[in-house]
């Protein structure tokens, strides 16, 4: 059992990181990698007691890599054809077409490379293979980490509920909204339950295209489902997920200096919306509302780009040690 103190270590490092700010994102880096080392532990103890039966274990897992790479491929790329024909081709509805193609063409040049034996392609490769599996395992630990985050109920009492804006069609709330906006109302009714007396806040100004301010038709919304008027604020003026929060903390503090609050978002948003809320010192944990199952990859996505660019120098810099310590070498 030896095998798994690693892993138990990485359990309590990611517990303690988990209770004492939960909005870390690097609380995924160490569930990941307690997972990965749990994993090797179960399969090196295996060994212990049977050889062959850990050499099956390894085989299966072996073959199943390549096989759930191409099923993730083309999942990806027609999940991108729909994105397309549903939402329109814009740039953030493309992401999963281009990582799936992006697979496809990888894999195919790895074929290529290994039939001509081209130095200068498979140099190439190694290369972009590096910096690839990087990336692949840090969007697995968002990926993971967002589920826990998301999962995790949030049973604290609050003072206000605040729902981030994402876009009006003109002055209609679109389903996108509407799915924040309900949910929202929901956790503020299942507050008021249990005696409490929280404040709605709608954040969201007014963008091109929109005939009034987000928050507005937010609040109109909310109203026509019952809120009451004297418990939905407005917070009209912002135009990022950033002013979103920072303009409601400001609205919140006029109300309550001391106070709690939730975050309502879409799940794909949740894990990117908590780490700004940290980022901004706002006192919320964030929960999301249901999302379109096409939509959902390509969203998923584009927060994980958001978050690596966030942290670009660093990310950047590894990656191109990556690929000095694949090309060097080879001159």
């Amino acid at each position: 059992m030896l095998f798994l103190i690693p892993a138990a270590v990485l359990f309590v490092i990611f517990g303690i990181g988990f209770a004492y700010e939960r909005r870390l994102v690097r609380n995924g880096v160490y569930l990941f990698l307690a997972c990965l080392f749990l994993v090797g532990g179960l399969l090196l103890w295996l060994a212990t007691y049977s050889q062959p039966a850990a050499a099956v274990v390894v085989v299966v897992l072996g073959l199943l890599i390549p096989l759930t790479t191409l099923a993730l491929a083309v999942f990806l790329v027609l999940n991108g054809i729909t994105m397309l024909r549903r939402e329109g081709r814009r740039f953030a509805n493309v992401l999963s077409l281009a990582a799936g193609i992006g697979i496809i063409a990888f894999v195919v040049l790895r074929g290529v490379a290994g039939t001509t034996g081209w130095t200068p392609l498979e140099v190439a490769l190694d290369a972009a293979g590096r910096v690839i599996g990087y990336v692949s395992v840090l969007f697995a630990c968002f990926l993971l980490y967002s589920l826990v985050y998301a999962a995790f109920p949030h049973r604290r009492e609050t003072d206000f509920i605040v729902v981030l804006g994402s876009g009006l069609i003109g002055s209609r709330v679109p389903p996108l909204l509407a799915s924040r906006l309900d949910k929202g109302l929901a956790v503020f009714e299942e507050q008021r339950a249990k005696g409490r007396d929280p404040v709605l806040v709608t954040s969201g100004g007014q963008g091109p295209g929109e005939d009034v301010p987000e928050a507005r038709a937010m609040a109109d919304h909310l109203l026509a489902r019952g809120a009451p008027p004297d418990r939905v604020l407005v917070e009209d003026r912002s135009r990022s997920t950033e002013e979103n929060l920072r303009f409601s903390a400001v609205i919140m503090r006029e109300h309550r200096q001391q106070h709690r609050a939730l975050v309502v978002t879409n799940n794909f948003h949740v894990m990117r919306a908590a780490r700004i809320a940290r980022k901004e010192r706002v006192n919320a944990q964030v929960i999301g509302s249901p999302t379109a199952r096409y939509f959902w990859p390509s969203a998923t996505i584009r927060e994980f780009v958001a978050i690596f660019l966030d942290h670009r120098v660093v990310n950047f810099g590894l990656c191109g040690l990556m690929v000095l310590g694949t090309v060097l070498p080879a001159l």
